[in-house]
């Protein structure tokens, strides 16, 4: 679009899977980047680097910016030749006050383009089990404010058509003036013993849902202290949501998971603990650094891999040289554990050997022949066990091991996670590598973790983690990310049986 231009993006309801491939598109553009109090944080790491990051986030009684601030500040920074992305939960069009910050961006001569988002409206109830509209229940559904400008002399809702007109009744930002609204259509003819739904923090792990009527709504909000950000639904599709119940039924649900895998390995585990229902907490405890080698690696019988990791930056490496998988030559290819086999047949390399249990001291049980006088290659973290190598040398092999990679400490969110902690805001920590346990603990000191259960993937993470004093909970029995997420599950729900994936 040139140089200085505003997107004007939805970030959606909350669930950062929720957002739009083009709002994603539209943050990797962005030279600054402006979001509310409900865009989802985790969106933010799809902008650079180095774009600037702005928080303008509004709640009750405390705004960061004023509106017409924010305004100006988007004005600004366009004019400054910036592409900036003013990233907005749900619909920048819905209660949002975008049509207002369009409004100034053509004022001040400023091109914009407006990314619409999935409307919390539609997303929240869906995810609490309750569809908008259903046949034979609801034909028709309203959007409303519930917090109109307080500026007004009265009210612009026409609570007289509004209150019978519609099935169904959906208000946002509602929380603070229930009382008034439950008034105004108890009023205007909407009976008492209407069913109503207030989701808080909907679609994501959080979820609370609390279900009443027209007629003990209010109470059961002042009992429970029931809070916003909420949407609230009026109507009768609120009573299929025991029926219709997903999102909060899974096994995991509201279970607060630390993930202290490395910032590069985290997202397959945070996947899969979200899928089942988890709120996952990501504090990588390292970051994975490439180190560059100048090794001849032909003549090997067997290149040994032990992680994904491993076969990632071995072929990276080899790439930047100038060379591909062919400079190998015929070597047999080995790998502990799938994840390790996937990532080699992900560059259609067949893998000769897989243990059946996933751990160094197998590989040498069952390696599939006599390994004296062979030559072998262990391209691997710089800092690793020495079993895997020692053991293969004491049976003849001739061992070579290639650091390929390094963990390097990050200790960037250390001071956060440690309040967290201590506010009792985490339920379970998990552990995949003995080095995510020595690093965590440098980090923030064993006894911040003190009482916090540990689920660690494997027998050699459960040994460090007892060494550091920690609370060993469980270890999986299949020492793999999934292996992982089961023996979770069944320590938490042993009722579960299986692990289903969620569509899509």
């Amino acid at each position: 679009m040139g140089s200085g231009c505003v997107f004007l993006a939805g970030a959606g309801p909350g669930d950062p899977g929720l957002a739009t491939e083009r709002a994603v598109e539209c943050l990797r553009q962005a030279d600054c980047v402006v979001y509310d109090r409900l865009a989802n944080e985790r969106l933010l790491a799809h902008a650079r680097p180095d774009a600037e990051r702005l928080y303008v986030g509004k709640e009750a009684g405390r705004h960061a910016l004023r509106q017409e601030e924010i305004n100006q500040l988007l004005v600004t920074k366009a004019s400054e030749g910036k592409v900036v992305c003013r990233l907005k939960g749900g619909d920048p069009y819905v209660f949002g006050r975008g049509g207002e910050e369009a409004e100034a961006c053509r004022a001040a001569g400023i091109p914009f383009v407006v990314v619409p988002g999935v409307t919390s409206a539609i997303a929240v109830p869906a995810y609490a089990g309750i569809p908008v509209t259903h046949r034979g229940v609801a034909t028709s559904f309203a959007v409303v404010t519930g917090h109109e400008d307080p500026t007004k002399a009265q009210s612009g809702i026409r609570w007289e058509h509004l209150a019978r007109g519609v099935d169904t009744l959906i208000f946002l930002m509602g929380v603070e003036n229930l009382a008034q609204i439950v008034a105004q259509l108890r009023a205007h003819g909407r009976p008492a013993e209407t069913p109503v739904a207030l989701i808080r923090w909907g679609t994501l792990p959080r979820q609370e849902t609390l279900v009443g009527t027209l007629d003990d709504i209010v109470a059961q909000v002042q009992q429970t202290g029931f809070r916003s950000p909420a949407v609230t639904v009026v109507g009768e599709v609120v009573r299929l949501r025991e029926a219709l119940r997903w999102f909060d039924t899974r096994p995991l649900f509201g279970l607060r998971v630390l993930v202290t895998r490395a910032r590069e390995q985290a997202s397959a585990l945070v996947a899969q603990l979200e899928a089942q229902g988890a709120e996952a907490i990501e504090f990588p405890t390292i970051r994975l650094q490439p180190l560059a080698w100048e090794e001849d690696v032909a003549g090997y019988d067997w290149i040994l891999f032990t992680s994904a990791n491993g076969v990632r930056y071995f072929f990276e490496r080899l790439r930047a040289l100038g060379q591909d998988a062919r400079a190998i030559g015929p070597a047999r290819l080995g790998a502990i554990g799938p994840a390790t086999a996937a990532a080699l047949e992900g560059l259609s390399l067949r893998v000769d050997f897989v243990p059946d249990q996933f751990v160094a001291e197998r590989v040498v049980e069952q390696f599939p022949e006599d390994p004296a006088g062979k030559r072998v290659l262990i391209p691997r973290a710089r800092a690793a066990r020495e079993v895997l190598p020692e053991r293969l040398a004491e049976r003849g092999a001739r061992v070579r091991v290639l650091p390929v990679y390094e963990n390097v400490p990050d200790t960037s969110a250390a001071e956060a996670l440690r309040a967290r902690l201590a506010e009792g805001g985490i339920d379970l920590v998990t552990f995949t590598s003995a080095s995510t346990v020595r690093n965590l603990v440098e980090a923030i000191g064993a006894q911040a973790l003190a009482g916090v259960p540990a689920a660690c993937i494997g027998p050699i993470t459960a040994e460090a983690a007892r060494a550091a004093g920690l609370c060993v909970e469980f270890v999986a029995a299949e020492h793999t990310i999934p292996g992982l997420v089961q023996a979770i599950v069944a320590h938490t729900r042993p009722q579960a049986s299986s692990l289903p994936s969620p569509a899509g």
